[in-house]
C-alpha cells in the first residue's frame, strides 16, 4: 500500500497531462489532499508548508474555521439568485464594509464580481465612462489578468501574452520605477509624459492603472513620490488613477488596500485574491460619482458577488478584526525582512531583499551581479524547496524572484521552519 501511494501524484499528474489543456500551468507536481492554515498534505501523505497561499488567495489560511462556518451557513439558506435578479444582504454589507475601509475624503461605492481580471475590466469601463475617454496607461512588469483586455494591460508577455494578440488598441505601457535596474521616479513619470508626446494626447487617456507593489512582475514597490507624481498628472489632464489591488489587498501589505499607505487616494481600488479566503470573490470600490457614471444594467455578471463568497469575505473580514491580522501582517513582514536579509548576508546570489508588510520576495543574480538575472538558480531553489517540503514560487519578468505569501495566519513555528527549509535548499543547490 504505502509504494502505492508513493505513485499517486505521477499518475495523478499523468491522467492531468491527458485531460486538461497545456495552457493551464502547475508550478509543482503535486496533488493536494487535505489542508489546515499554513500546511498541507499530499495524496501520498507528505506535509508541505505553505509559503505561496494559493498565489495570495490564502491570507487567512487553509480552511480557516469562521470561513467555513460561515460558508456552511450560507449553503443552508440559498446559493445563488443573481444579484441583479433578486438580491441578498451580504453583497451590500460586503460593498459597506469596503467602502469603509477605502482611504479617500468621497463619497463611495462598490460593485462585486468573481475574479480579479473582471474586476479591473469593470474598472477600465467605468473610467471610459465617466471620462468619455478610451485611452489607459498601464506599466512595464504590471499584471493584470488572463483576459484579451487584461492581458493588454499586462506588461510582461512571456507566458501571458504569449500567441493571443492582437490587443486592444489604446492601451500604452509607461516604465515602472525600479532603481535596482536603473528606473528611477523621474524616468517613470517622464516615460507618461512621452506617451502624451508620442502616442495619445493626455485629454483622451481616461485611467492610469497600477499595482502599488507589483505582483507577477517581481514585487516591487511603487515608491511613494512615484504615485504623488502620478497622481500630479492625473489631475492636470483629469485622469482617474486605479489601483490594481487584486493582489496586495486583504491585508496582505499591512493595511487592508495597500495605497492607504499612499499619499494621495486613488479614484478606485479592484480587489479580489483573499477577499473571500479561498472562494470566488472580486470588487471595484472607489468614488461614487465615478462608480455611478455607468447606465443601470452596465455592471454586473450572472455569478458576480455570489452570496456564498459574500458569505466568506464578511468571516474573512471579521477574522483580521479579532485576530488583528493587520498588525501581524506588518510584524511578519519586518520578521521576514529581517531573516532574508540575513540570509542574504550567507548567499551572494541573493542580490535584493525587499516588500511591504508580508509580501517579500529576493531576487537573484549570478554572483551577486545585478545586470545577470539568475532564472536557472531561481527554478533549482524553488524545486529543491518542494523536495524539502516548501512550496514557494518564482515571479519576475527574467524569472529570478522569489516570493512569499504565506497565511497570514501561520504560527511563527510554521514559519521559522519554511525560512530554515529556504536556507537550507540554498546550501544544497548554490
Amino acid at each position: 500500500m504505502q509504494a502505492d501511494r508513493k505513485l499517486l501524484n505521477a499518475a495523478l499528474y499523468a491522467r492531468r497531462q491527458s485531460a486538461v489543456a497545456r495552457g493551464v500551468g502547475q508550478a509543482h507536481e503535486i496533488f493536494i489532499k487535505n489542508a489546515r492554515n499554513s500546511e498541507f498534505w499530499d495524496v501520498e501523505g507528505r506535509r508541505f508548508i505553505d509559503f505561496a497561499g494559493g498565489i495570495a488567495v490564502l491570507n487567512t489560511g487553509h480552511l480557516h474555521p469562521q470561513v467555513i462556518e460561515a460558508v456552511k451557513a450560507q449553503l443552508d439558506l440559498y446559493t445563488h439568485t443573481c444579484f441583479q435578479v433578486v438580491a441578498y444582504e451580504p453583497y451590500v454589507e460586503v460593498c459597506e464594509r469596503l467602502n469603509a475601509m477605502a482611504p479617500g475624503n468621497f463619497a463611495k461605492k462598490s460593485l462585486l464580481l468573481t475574479t480579479g481580471a473582471e474586476a479591473v475590466e469593470n474598472a477600465i469601463k467605468i473610467a471610459r465612462a465617466y471620462t468619455k475617454r478610451p485611452g489607459v496607461i498601464a506599466f512595464t512588469g504590471g499584471y493584470h489578468g488572463r483576459t484579451n483586455f487584461t492581458l493588454g494591460l499586462t506588461g510582461k508577455v512571456a507566458p501571458y501574452k504569449l500567441g493571443f494578440g492582437p490587443f486592444p488598441g489604446e492601451v500604452f505601457h509607461a516604465l515602472f520605477p525600479n532603481p535596482l535596474h536603473g528606473v528611477s521616479v523621474a524616468d517613470a513619470l517622464h516615460s507618461v509624459e512621452l506617451i502624451f508626446k508620442n502616442d495619445i494626447e493626455a485629454e483622451r487617456v481616461a485611467a492610469f492603472i497600477v499595482e502599488p507593489v507589483q505582483g507577477e512582475g517581481g514585487f516591487y514597490v511603487a515608491p511613494p513620490e512615484f504615485i504623488a507624481g502620478l497622481k500630479a498628472l492625473a489631475d492636470q489632464y483629469g485622469i482617474l488613477l486605479i489601483a490594481d489591488e487584486v493582489q496586495t489587498g486583504a491585508g496582505r501589505t499591512g493595511t487592508w488596500f495597500a495605497c492607504e499607505q499612499w499619499p494621495v487616494a486613488p479614484d478606485l481600488i479592484t480587489t479580489a485574491k483573499s477577499l473571500a479566503g479561498g472562494f470566488p470573490l472580486s470588487g471595484v470600490v472607489g468614488r461614487a460619482d465615478v462608480i455611478d457614471a455607468p447606465a443601470a444594467g452596465g455592471l454586473g455578471g450572472t455569478y458576480a458577488g455570489s452570496p456564498v463568497a459574500c458569505a466568506a469575505a464578511l468571516a474573512v473580514m471579521k477574522a483580521f478584526d479579532e485576530e488583528k491580522l493587520l498588525q501581524r501582517s506588518k510584524a511578519m513582514g519586518v520578521f521576514l525582512l529581517d531573516k532574508l536579509n540575513a540570509l542574504a548576508g550567507q548567499v551572494p546570489a541573493i542580490g535584493d531583499v525587499r516588500g511591504l508588510g508580508a509580501m517579500v520576495a529576493i531576487e537573484l543574480f549570478e554572483g551577486g551581479d545585478v545586470r545577470r538575472p539568475d532564472a536557472v538558480l531561481t527554478k533549482k531553489v524553488v524545486t529543491e524547496a518542494a523536495r524539502r517540503g516548501l512550496i514557494l514560487l518564482s515571479c519576475g519578468t527574467n524569472g529570478n524572484v522569489i516570493r512569499i505569501l504565506v497565511p497570514l495566519t501561520a504560527p511563527d513555528a510554521v514559519l521559522e521552519e519554511g525560512l530554515a527549509i529556504l536556507a537550507d535548499s540554498f546550501a544544497a543547490v548554490v
